[in-house]
């Protein structure tokens, strides 16, 4: 029996230490399921344009407020709300943008995560018995600027999704200048193309007089002078409308050999003196961009509180069990690590930061004061264009009636070739000045919109109030990375 003894009694360590031992492969092995796994993506080898366009992003996701669900049908032509709503949706640097919003909710996801426990252990062996001691520590200074870091974080990922908003506010109104641009070069080139075959007629017209003794040669050079001006003129119109077209199709991710089918046309809204007043004095409660520097200067003031609060005593806290291999006593402890703040006292975080909340302040001010002197800009430009519009339209109507009664003195042969074509060339520039001016009046006013964020109804909306905002300033966080503490921008 007393063989017996110490072979069971050597039995119970060995089973104790085997239950030990899988215990610790089970959870090493449920952590080790829970790490994320790395796959490879290699880069594109080709551009990844389309050949027709789609809608791959729904409206209801967008946050251009005022973009509605529509139907498309690019055979029978795209409206302006149509290429608006294509640009916003499918432009291949906005769906960039939006990728690149997952950073800053990753970057809001860690400042959300409580620190990992530390966990320590070692083991001692006598003769008799084996001694352990675990401990298990926790970092209190993590949990101390938890709060200010986690409200930086969501401050910053509301600046993000501003900025992200203001890019397609951008996109938006480049697609509303290209289908302006486009649509009055579908109005021009008839106009341009009648002038230069006028001067084309004329030209050859008076060559023919030449060389029967009938006309003069300054004639001729003047004729001549006069038809190059025009295929000049109709050159650029040409190389204009080619770089308008292209520029189209990269904004909405299309191939460069699409060409688009475009109909109707773009009929701003006319935003009064008070209106505007209005929504000047209220634009850093508008504009996307003055919001999101308003979010960043938040986020600024909340990593200098997080900095302010490292400078004190940094604290690590634990318990700590053990079992001493001499007597067997088991004793359980409990031990503080203190770091105490002589000479580092997180100086140059704090100076890093107080000196990014004055950048950031400065860059509001200076935005602000540049938003304000750009829309003045454009409202001063705007009333300049719109009283020439007025004596433009008045002269090329008059033109056009001069010229009228002199196309049909020429039918009848009461009136030369050489006296009527000046009067239509003339009927026929001030006509393509007009277009041209109307289109830069059209897209003026859109960037005054733009400038001023107001959506194209402005013009039949009060916006008299402070309160009449952006219904989308404050993006919400994506669920699952909301707290308490987030404050609204």
């Amino acid at each position: 029996m007393s063989r017996m003894k110490p072979s069971s009694y050597c039995c119970a360590p060995l089973a104790l230490g085997s239950l030990r031992a899988s215990a610790v492969i089970a959870a090493c092995a449920a952590i080790l399921a829970g790490c994320a796994v790395y796959h490879a993506r290699p880069l594109p080898k080709a551009p990844n344009l389309a050949s027709v366009p789609s809608l791959s992003v729904p409206v209801a996701r967008l946050r251009v407020s005022w973009l509605k669900p529509q139907t498309f049908h690019p055979a029978m032509g795209l409206s302006e709300t149509n290429v608006i709503t294509l640009a916003v949706a499918d432009n291949p640097e906005l769906k960039a943008a939006r990728l690149a919003a997952g950073v800053a909710r990753a970057q809001l996801l860690v400042a959300g995560l409580l620190p990992d426990p530390q966990i320590g252990g070692g083991l001692s062996k006598s003769s008799l018995l084996t001694g352990y001691n675990v401990s298990v520590a926790e970092d209190i200074a993590a949990l101390v600027t938890r709060g200010a870091t986690e409200r930086a974080a969501g401050d910053h990922l509301r600046q993000v999704h501003l900025n992200i908003l203001w890019q397609e506010w951008q996109v938006a109104e480049r697609a509303r200048e290209l289908f302006i641009e486009s649509r009055a070069a579908t109005r021009l080139r008839p106009v341009l193309d009648a002038r230069r075959k006028l001067q084309s007629r004329l030209y050859h017209a008076d060559m023919r007089m030449l060389r029967n003794g009938d006309s003069t040669r300054d004639a001729v050079t003047a004729d001549f002078d006069a038809w190059k001006s025009a295929e000049t003129a109709w050159t650029a119109f040409e190389l204009r409308e080619n770089r308008t077209r292209h520029a189209l199709d990269a904004l909405l991710g299309l191939a460069p050999d699409v060409r688009l089918r475009l109909r109707g046309n773009s009929r701003p809204d006319q935003v009064s003196r008070t209106q505007y007043r209005a929504a000047l004095a209220n634009l850093p409660y508008r504009r996307p961009d003055l919001l999101a520097l308003r979010a960043g200067y938040r986020s600024a003031e909340a990593r200098l509180r997080a900095a302010i609060l490292a400078q004190f005593p940094l604290l690590r806290a634990g318990v700590t069990k053990s079992r001493s291999a001499g007597d067997g006593i088991p004793s359980i402890g409990f031990n503080v690590d203190l770091t105490l703040p002589l000479f580092n006292r997180n100086q140059g975080g704090i100076a890093l930061a107080r000196a990014s909340r004055a950048e950031l302040f400065r860059s509001y001010e200076a935005r602000l004061d540049a938003a304000t002197g750009e829309a003045d800009t454009i409202w001063g430009a705007l009333r300049i264009m719109q009283r020439q519009l007025q004596i433009l339209d008045a002269h090329r109507a008059a033109l056009m009636r001069t010229a009228g009664v002199a196309r049909k003195s020429l039918a009848r042969g009461r009136e030369s070739l050489k006296d009527y074509v000046p009067l239509e060339v003339s009927a026929l520039t001030t006509q393509a000045e007009a277009i041209q001016l109307r289109a830069s009046l059209q897209k003026a006013q859109a960037v005054l919109a733009t400038l001023l964020a107001l959506p194209p109804d402005a013009g039949r909306r009060d916006i008299n109030t402070r309160r009449d905002t952006l219904p989308d300033a404050n993006p919400p966080i994506p669920p699952g990375y909301h707290t308490s503490r987030q404050r609204r921008s």
